[in-house]
């Protein structure tokens, strides 16, 4: 068993760390302020194919793996939490949906522009009232004629500020559960019906595009039906959930060692007591102790990964993956404020709006209680 990842991987590694470093850490700060993404940024990323990472060529993504872009998460969530969920929402939810349910014409018409940066994805699921309850959504799809007419509201729904292509979940048989009468549709931005709202203010994540979704008799093609069948929209739902937990994995990883590295620059330099911080044990020991953590919730998230990769069962070990880092991440982020003391409760240093950003990770895409419950069911207690 080798813990080392292949050269090709560190090459990967970094080139993320370099593009987050050099195009996003500038960009953060002011992008949280102003509560709004960059697009030339978004444009750049799309440029380097950071939407396409693990998506075979054939459909114009980087033929890469889930490991390659679980690497990318981490790095660009170093530097902004808001880009490590813009590429997440894009990846994990919407275009790895296609992918795996898609049909060959849906793939060539919705995954491909996906996959290689021509447009942006976002994943409409969670209602006003159907949150970790997704059997409780109300919005439906009634079948006239060749087309389905979609009706009902989406909330929480990231990238729809800026998306092009709207993964929207449906009943399309309201007789039986959810679990067999929600189906799957592809919608494009420009339908008549489809609104999007003003972003909804948050604690964190700000930059990132995060509305409420109206659909008011919104047409589509019975050809936008993902997979050509009806009653699959639950099964497709809860798949790229699990694949999903493995990116705000790696996401939650990269907050907090961006954090700690911001600490370790800190302590090194602020001196108190006639010497720097860094010097004092109760400083390393802490700094141990978050170092050891990151780095059990890191193996964790590649473990998740590779089993994704080798096409084993891994949806345990995503629930693991997330539990484990969403929970380091808000340990980590707060201990670094503590660190760095009333500086750490300013503005002016990344740590504050990290610890704000770490919050979500224990909510989307599956509370931790929700996880606790998918580790729980695994384990034979009945």
């Amino acid at each position: 068993m080798d813990f080392t990842l292949p050269q090709e991987y560190l090459d990967l590694q970094d080139l993320y760390r370099k593009f987050a470093e050099e195009k996003v850490k500038p960009l953060a700060r002011e992008m949280d302020e102003n509560e709004k993404y960059d697009m030339g940024l978004l444009q750049e990323m799309k440029d380097c194919g950071f939407f396409g990472i693990p998506f075979d060529e054939k459909y114009g993504g980087a033929g890469s793996d889930v490991l390659s872009y679980v690497l990318c998460m981490e790095e660009m969530s170093k530097a902004d939490a808001s880009t490590g969920v813009t590429i997440s929402v894009h990846t994990s939810l919407c275009a790895s949906s296609i992918d795996q349910f898609g049909t060959e014409e849906q793939k060539e018409k919705w995954l491909r522009p996906l996959a290689n940066g021509t447009k942006i994805g976002c994943f409409s699921l969670t209602e006003p009232g159907a949150g970790s309850d997704v059997s409780s959504a109300r919005t439906t799809a009634v079948k006239e004629g060749d087309e389905y007419v979609i009706n009902g509201e989406k909330i929480f729904t990231t990238n729809s500020g800026f998306a092009d292509t709207f993964l929207v979940f449906a009943l399309t048989d309201k007789s039986v559960p959810a679990s067999k009468g929600m189906s799957a549709f592809l919608v494009d931005r420009n339908t008549p019906g489809l609104t999007v709202t003003p972003d909804i203010p948050r604690m964190g994540i700000r930059a990132a595009s995060n509305a409420a979704v109206v659909y008011e008799n919104v047409r589509v093609p019975a050809e936008n039906l993902l997979g050509g069948v009806e009653g699959k929209g639950f099964k497709i739902a809860m798949k790229a959930l699990d694949g999903g937990r493995i990116g705000i994995a790696a996401q939650a990883v990269g907050i907090a060692q961006g954090a700690l590295n911001e600490a370790v620059r800190y302590v090194k330099e602020r001196v108190q007591f006639g010497r720097p911080i860094a010097a004092f044990q109760n400083t390393q020991f802490k700094l141990a102790e978050m170092q050891t953590m990151i780095d059990a919730a890191r193996l964790l998230t590649y473990r998740a990964a590779v089993a994704k990769d080798n096409g084993q069962p891994y949806n345990v070990y995503a629930a693991m993956a997330k539990l484990t880092a969403s929970d380091v991440a808000n340990q980590v982020t707060r201990g670094c404020v503590q660190l760095l003391g009333g500086y750490g409760f300013a503005r002016e240093y990344s740590v504050e709006r990290m610890m704000r950003d770490a919050k979500i990770t224990e909510i989307y895409e599956g509370t931790s209680e929700v996880m606790k419950m998918v580790i729980s069911g695994s384990m034979n207690l009945k």
